[in-house]
C-alpha cells in the first residue's frame, strides 16, 4: 500500500492506516489544506469549488469525505458528478469558481484514486503553490466555519454537454467534414468516464459507426488503463480485422489519447500531438511545446512550417508555463496529452479526436499513411525501481560527469543529446520509480540506449 504526497497532489491506494495509504482521513486533510490554501489566495468571490470524478470504484467514498471537508471549510462544492480531467478544468472557468479537485488517479491501476488541484483558471498548481498545500496540511493549520457558514452542494451534470459543444465549437472541428468521411471508429475506454464523454462526442462530430470496448463507467478496468501498447491488445484485434477507419484509445480521467491505424498498427501515442499540431499549423502559423520526454518529431514538423518549437519540463503545469511564454498555439506532452489553448489549457483526449478527425476528413488519407509521412522515430519508455540503498541524487550527479561531453541538461532530472539519439532520467513525482526514456532512430537503438543507461545507473548504486 503507498500514500504518495507531491506539489502534484495526492495520490494513493484505497485502505490501510492513515499516513500510508489513501484513506479518509488523509483526503479530509488534504482537502482541507487545498480549502485553506485557495481561500487565502484567490481572487473570485463565488465561494464555489468544483469537483468532478473518474469512474474509479473508490470515487463516490472519495467524493463524499471531499464535499464534507470543503463544505466544512465554508465552501460551496459544485458536483459535476462523472467527469473527464479536462471537463473539470474547464468546468471551474465556466463556474467562475474558486478553484477545482478532480478525483483520479489517472492510469494508475483500481486500487488507487488521487486529488489532483486545480487553480480558479482551471489549471494545476505550479511547485511552489503544491508545496504550500502540503505544508499546510502537515501543519494542520485548518480553521473550519461555525455553523452558520457551512457551504452546501450544488449539483450539476451538464459540463460533458457543454465541453463537448465547446470543441464543436472550434474554428478548426469540422463536424460536417467528419459526417461526410463517414468514419467507422473504434474505442476503448478502460470501463471509466471515457465510456460516456467520447462517444456523445463522436455521435456530435457525425460519426454513426462506433465499435465501443470497455465503456461501462463501472471502474473495473479489464486491462492496464495506461494506454500503452502491451495493454491495447484487444482493440488492435479489433482493427486488424478490418472494416474500421480508426481506433482511440483514452486513460481512465481522459487527458491522454492513443490512436490505432486502420491495420490495427499502433499510431504511437507520442505522434497524437504531432498530428494534432501538423493540422492546426497548416491552419495557424504558431509556436509550439512539448516536454523534454517528447519526441523530436514534434520539433521537426514545426520547424519545417517555419515556426519555433520549445522544450519544457515534464509535467502539464510546466509544459503549460512555456506555452504561455511562447505564445504557443499548441503542445502537450509525448504520452499522447493534446494542449490546444483556443479551447483551455489542459491536456484535453476530446479536441484531440476531433481535430485528429477533421484532419484524416480533409487530408483524405489512411491512418498509416499519416503517420508513414512524419520523421521515423522510436521511443523506449523504461523504469527503474529505486530500493532504500539508491542515492539518486548522488547517481544523477555522476551520471552528468560521465557524459559532460555531450549536451547534458538538467532542468527536469538529465537528458543527454546525443548527435543522433536523447535519453532522460527523471525521477517520478508520483511512483519510487526512475523512468528512464530514450529516443532514437529504431526502437533497437533506443532500447538499447536506454538499457545501457540503466546499467550506468546501477554500476553507480
Amino acid at each position: 500500500m503507498s500514500l504518495i504526497k507531491s506539489i502534484s497532489g495526492i495520490r494513493g491506494t484505497i485502505g490501510g492506516e492513515p499516513g500510508d495509504c489513501l484513506t479518509p482521513l488523509d483526503v479530509i486533510k488534504f482537502t482541507s489544506a487545498y480549502a485553506t490554501f485557495i481561500r487565502k489566495t484567490t481572487t473570485v468571490t463565488t465561494n464555489k469549488i468544483v469537483v468532478g470524478r473518474d469512474a474509479r470504484i473508490s470515487g463516490d467514498m472519495v467524493y463524499s469525505c471531499v464535499a464534507g471537508a470543503l463544505t466544512g471549510m465554508g465552501f460551496d462544492v459544485v458536483n459535476i458528478g462523472l467527469a473527464t480531467t479536462p471537463t473539470t478544468e474547464m468546468a471551474v472557468v465556466m463556474e467562475e469558481a474558486c478553484g477545482g479537485i478532480i478525483l483520479t488517479a489517472s492510469h494508475n491501476p483500481k486500487q488507487w484514486n488521487a486529488l489532483k488541484l486545480l487553480n480558479e483558471k482551471g489549471e494545476f498548481l505550479n511547485a511552489a503553490e503544491g508545496k504550500e498545500v502540503l505544508d499546510i496540511a502537515a501543519a494542520e493549520k485548518f480553521d473550519y466555519a461555525d455553523v452558520d457558514s457551512l457551504g452546501k452542494e450544488i449539483t450539476n451534470d451538464t459540463y460533458t454537454k457543454r465541453h463537448i459543444e465547446a470543441v464543436l465549437a472550434l474554428p478548426l472541428v469540422d463536424a460536417e467534414a467528419i459526417r461526410k468521411a463517414d468514419f467507422s471508429v473504434a474505442i476503448d475506454c478502460v470501463n471509466s468516464v471515457g465510456g460516456v464523454a467520447i462517444p456523445e462526442l463522436l455521435e456530435a462530430l457525425g460519426v454513426n459507426k462506433i465499435e465501443k470496448l470497455f465503456c461501462t463507467p463501472n471502474g473495473q478496468f479489464p486491462h492496464n488503463p495506461e494506454p500503452l501498447p502491451q495493454h491495447l491488445t484487444e482493440i488492435s484485434s479489433v482493427m486488424k480485422k478490418g472494416g474500421m477507419d480508426v481506433g482511440f484509445v483514452v486513460d481512465p480521467d481522459v487527458d491522454r489519447l492513443a490512436i490505432i491505424c486502420e491495420d490495427g498498427e499502433m499510431f504511437g501515442e507520442e505522434y497524437t500531438l504531432v498530428a494534432c499540431a501538423d493540422y492546426v499549423l497548416q491552419n495557424t502559423l504558431g509556436n509550439t511545446v512539448s516536454n523534454m520526454s517528447s519526441s523530436r518529431a514534434l520539433r521537426d514538423v514545426t520547424q519545417a512550417m517555419g515556426a519555433t518549437y520549445a522544450p519544457a519540463a515534464v509535467g502539464e503545469v510546466n509544459v503549460v508555463t512555456k506555452m504561455k511564454e511562447t505564445n504557443a498555439i499548441i503542445g502537450g506532452e509525448g504520452n499522447g496529452g493534446v494542449i490546444y489553448p483556443e479551447l483551455h489549457y489542459g491536456r484535453d483526449a476530446l479536441v484531440g479526436v476531433a481535430l485528429f478527425l477533421t484532419y484524416l476528413a480533409k487530408c483524405g488519407k489512411k491512418v498509416s499513411e499519416l503517420r508513414a509521412g512524419y520523421p521515423q522515430y522510436a521511443i523506449a519508455k523504461k523504469r527503474l525501481d529505486l530500493t532504500p540503498t539508491m542515492d539518486i541524487d548522488k547517481i544523477f550527479e555522476a551520471v552528468k560527469v560521465k557524459y559532460a561531453e555531450f549536451d547534458v541538461n538538467d532542468i527536469d532530472g538529465i537528458k543527454i543529446d546525443f548527435p543522433d539519439r536523447w535519453v532522460q532520467l527523471r525521477k517520478s513525482n508520483t511512483e519510487p520509480i526512475v523512468r528512464i526514456y530514450a529516443e532514437a532512430q529504431t526502437m533497437e537503438e533506443a532500447e538499447k540506449t536506454a538499457d545501457d543507461i540503466i546499467d550506468v545507473i546501477k554500476s553507480f548504486d
